[in-house]
């Protein structure tokens, strides 16, 4: 028997869905809202959730993540009265196993969760407890717990892996740890970054060189590709790699030889390629700057990590684990946090984010001299800044200086229809200043993929 949570504001969609599962002996339980339904997932384990897109407190897509990073993990079916394209890019995007229109057909809902189930019962069948070695990476957030998945799973294989990210976000702790975890733990874990390498030595660099193969070259030189015989070779921000390097790597990769410069030799390659970048590479082959089947190449498998701002609630923990290493490193002072701290760290977007954090505390701590407690005083001033911005706007809205409180003698609308203008009044000036191109909007609203289509299907509907 499944256990089945619907989230839908409509009790006869979610009773209907319902009934077609309790005749398979399989229990269902009806929630109409993304938080109670949230909750619901958080306190009981399900193996299917059925999950609508428009309900009264938001966009339901936003929630997938947050689904999956439950305990139990269900598998997620996106159900929508309106199907739209972008909408079901998303919803694949986030992990849901599918995305049904209502007005389906029973057979297609009974198929699509047949296999659902079938899936997730075959995988915990064959799953095995995997002990990782996560040296320097904390974080317990759902987020953070589906890369922990990605890491085991790329541990456990020969797949080369791209490990995508903003500056900051740990991408070369995350390789460290696929390295690790592996086969291939003994042997050695080469790093290149190709953002430091001058493109006229990054060849040799890679593939070596013999002596006298250049002006210069006195003696034989061991490439890193050499020295990764046996183990990892991490291609760290592997979007600064020149195109003709590209063709010559992605060689290497399909043919597993390489020659060092100045040799009529080809040697055998056994190395296993991780790679990363804080790039949007697939932007880059759009416009022609990286390799489109250099990129399929390095994806086999591919780890997205999060941004600080997305998993706020492991701030607290990062931050302690970082403390005790500065600490250890300042002689064993260890310090506590004070709770204005902890609410300045938790309210920053951090842009440089997990890097940002630990120099932060690290800036903190020395100035604390011999204070026991870190307090918001110590921290770095663009910080408190901006924590006093938020303050003084979220007390004053009218501070910010956009907001318009009508006087007491103008006609004020109701709370929805003011709000309702507002959305529409910031939707029109968003698309303008991004000149109707979607991913800057949503750059610069800040808002996710998701409720950025949400908050568009709402008000620019033709």
């Amino acid at each position: 028997m499944a256990e089945i949570l619907i989230i839908d504001d409509d009790p006869q969609v979610g009773e209907t869905i319902g009934s077609l599962f309790e005749r398979s002996g399989h229990h269902y339980t009806l929630e109409y809202t993304m938080d109670k339904g949230l909750a619901r997932a958080m306190s009981s384990g399900y193996d299917l959730v059925f999950l609508d897109v428009n309900l009264p407190d938001g966009c339901g897509l936003d929630i997938i993540n947050d689904l999956r990073g439950t305990i139990s993990q269900p598998e997620v079916i996106i159900i929508t009265g309106a199907g739209d394209a972008n909408g079901a890019e998303i919803a694949i995007n986030s992990n849901a196993w599918d995305y049904i229109e209502k007005g389906s057909s029973i057979k297609e809902f009974i198929l699509s969760s047949t296999r659902a189930l079938q899936y997730r019962q075959e995988k915990l069948a064959s799953r095995k407890p995997v002990a990782l070695e996560l040296d320097h990476i904390v974080g317990k957030s759902a987020e953070m717990k589906k890369c922990y998945d990605l890491v085991a799973q790329a541990a456990f294989s020969l797949a080369d892996v791209l490990i995508t990210g903003e500056t900051g976000t740990g991408k070369d702790l995350i390789a460290r740890a696929i390295h690790q975890n592996s086969s291939r733990a003994a042997k050695n874990f080469v790093v290149v970054d190709c953002a430091a390498l001058p493109s006229s030595m990054i060849g040799s660099v890679l593939f070596g060189h013999e002596k006298g193969a250049f002006t210069g070259a006195e003696h034989r030189h061991k490439g890193l590709i050499a020295q990764a015989e046996g183990g990892t070779l991490f291609l760290d921000e592997v979007g600064e790699l020149s195109l003709e390097m590209q063709k010559n790597f992605l060689r290497v990769l399909q043919e597993h030889r390489y020659r060092p410069l100045g040799s009529e030799v080809e040697y055998q390659s056994n190395f296993r390629l991780i790679a990363a970048t804080n790039k949007n590479i697939n932007h880059q082959v759009q416009t022609g700057e990286f390799r489109q089947d250099l990129l399929f190449r390095l994806k086999t498998l591919e780890i997205k990590l999060p941004p600080l701002r997305k998993r706020l609630e492991d701030i607290k923990s990062i931050a302690a684990f970082h403390q005790k290493q500065i600490s250890v490193r300042y002689g064993g002072n260890d310090k506590s946090f004070s709770a204005e701290f902890l609410d300045a760290l938790e309210t920053y977007n951090w842009p440089g984010n997990v890097r940002e954090l630990v120099n932060a505390i690290e800036f903190a701590y020395s100035k604390a001299g011999r204070n026991k407690t870190l307090l918001n005083q110590h921290l770095p001033l663009d910080i408190r800044v901006s924590g006093i911005r938020r303050k003084i706007i979220g007390k004053n809205p009218a501070a910010n200086g956009e907001n318009h409180i009508p006087a007491e003698t103008e006609t004020l609308p109701s709370l929805k229809e003011y709000r309702t203008q507002m959305d529409k009044l910031y939707l029109d000036k968003l698309m303008h200043i991004a000149m109707g191109e979607v991913k800057k909007a949503i750059e610069i609203s800040g808002l996710s993929r998701s409720a950025f289509y949400a908050l568009q299907q709402k008000y620019q509907k033709s």
